[in-house]
């Protein structure tokens, strides 16, 4: 098992990958740095090995689907997510490895947001973005996660084995901070400085097409995670819709003594009903919800007893 073991996606970064590497080899010695390439077309991989880091490769393209990979195969104390296009500085990586190997944290966020990011960052919507993924989840989630999508992050052992990879692409930070958050794990942020990419490395992340599947999946693990918000404000608002337009024909009959628009009325006795089901299918998955939290702290404990023998063997 190694102590620290630094976790760097690629997808065609020859420009700036050897700074990376060595960068990251020089701030922390004792760390294994792990390069997994994505299809790079570039040598990527070449220049990651010559400069000392162990490359492998996962072939289904995506970020997710190459953090899956490495969450998959690497076993370490304390896991440095990085990205291999020279934006996050490896001088502030002891600080994340500090609170995961001494404070316990589980998942620790490079905030780029509360430092330099907006000054840094020549793309006003991604600048938008960013704060409004923020703002959506803390509210919707409760919780003080300061930069949800930076991809500097690290990660306890028990957080690493227990987060179930879902998302294929940008999705993925997104994801582990509502996987935290959710599981009740310990969260801490960390200040860090963030820099533009050096001209000549061009971005993967397209703001509109990832953008849109990064707001689908916050709405999709609110449904998952809060079914009973979520299915009560959907059967609020079928209320309040039969409501409105059964409220005319009900005057009308105080007036008239008749019902005239019969199928507005049956169409708003449907929608009453689909508000209903609505509730109890909210109470029926919460119900299921606190069932997977028994089995996901039951879950922890047998990856705890993993590590101890992983540590002692």
């Amino acid at each position: 098992m190694d102590e620290i073991a630094v976790l760097i996606p690629c997808y065609n970064e020859s420009k700036t990958i050897e700074k990376v590497v060595k960068d990251f080899k020089k701030a922390l010695p004792e760390a294994v740095i792990y390069v997994y390439d994505n299809n790079s077309k570039d040598g990527t991989d070449e220049i990651a090995r010559k400069a000392g880091a162990v490359v492998r490769y996962e072939y289904q393209q995506g970020k997710g689907n190459v953090i899956r990979r490495m969450f998959r195969e690497i076993d370490a104390k304390c896991y440095v997510m990085t990205d291999g296009d020279d934006t996050y500085p490896a001088d502030e990586a002891r600080k994340l490895c500090d609170a995961v190997l001494n404070r316990n944290a589980d998942m620790v966020v490079g905030d780029r947001l509360s430092s330099s990011y907006f000054e840094e960052n020549k793309r006003p919507f991604h600048n938008f973005g960013n704060s409004l993924v923020r703002g959506a989840i803390n509210s919707m989630f409760k919780s003080n996660i300061r930069d949800i999508m930076t991809g500097y992050r690290a990660f306890s052992y028990q957080f690493v084995k227990s987060f179930p990879v879902l998302s294929k692409g940008f999705e993925i930070e997104t994801e582990m901070s509502i996987h935290a958050i959710d599981k009740n794990m310990r969260v801490e942020n960390v200040i860090i400085q963030y820099r533009d990419r050096p001209e000549g490395s061009v971005s993967k992340l397209n703001t509109y097409s990832d953008g849109f599947k990064v707001l689908m999946t916050i709405a999709k693990m609110y449904r998952n995670y809060k079914p009973m918000r979520f299915f009560s404000w959907v059967s609020a608002l079928l209320a309040v819709a039969a409501t409105l337009f059964f409220v005319p024909v009900l005057c009308e009959y105080f007036e008239t003594g008749l019902v005239e628009r019969f199928p507005t009325l049956i169409v708003c006795g449907f929608v009453y009903i689909a508000a209903i089901q609505s509730l109890f299918a909210g109470i029926m998955l919460s119900t299921m919800r606190q069932k997977d939290r028994q089995d996901f702290e039951m879950n922890l404990i047998s990856l705890h007893n993993e590590y101890k023998s992983k540590l002692n063997g």
